[in-house]
């Protein structure tokens, strides 16, 4: 047994997101250096904490391919991320996602993660900067 999520992101950034936020994006998903990251570890990890969306080819959990993009666009920024993510570093998936959130033009849906031996996600939801998590029933589940 593997404690592995599939992670998405799909989003649009303000333009006015600010250069510390982009570079710890870009540090994320592995095409930027980590400034005093890069100079601790010369393989991008700094104690607990690694890229967690620079992971590229075939899923080892989730199936399909694992991407990574990131672009510019005439309003701002643009974000797809497909991940798996070890269970260990949700804490800091979850500080990434609330940047992420609160730098969004994208009101709504976000992302979402799962366990990778559910079925159903629970979706990211950016509420006016504000991340959100809701869990999602299976069909036919129970509700209280």
């Amino acid at each position: 047994m593997s404690d592995v999520y599939a992670v998405d992101f799909a989003l649009d950034l303000h333009a006015s997101v600010p250069g510390s936020v982009l570079a710890d994006l870009r540090w994320h998903l592995g095409i930027e250096a980590g400034g005093e990251r890069e100079a601790e570890d010369p393989v991008g990890e700094t104690g607990d904490v690694f890229p967690l969306l620079a992971a590229r080819g075939p899923a080892a959990r989730i199936g399909g391919v694992l991407v990574g993009e990131f672009a510019r666009t005439d309003s701002g920024w643009s974000l797809t991320a497909r991940q798996e993510v070890h269970a260990e570093f949700l804490p800091e998936l979850d500080s990434l996602a609330e940047r992420l959130a609160w730098n969004s033009s994208t009101e709504g849906v976000i992302g979402h993660i799962r366990f990778y031996e559910d079925d159903v996600p629970d979706l990211l939801i950016n509420r006016s900067g504000r991340l959100v998590k809701t869990s999602l029933a299976p069909a036919g589940a129970a509700t209280a």
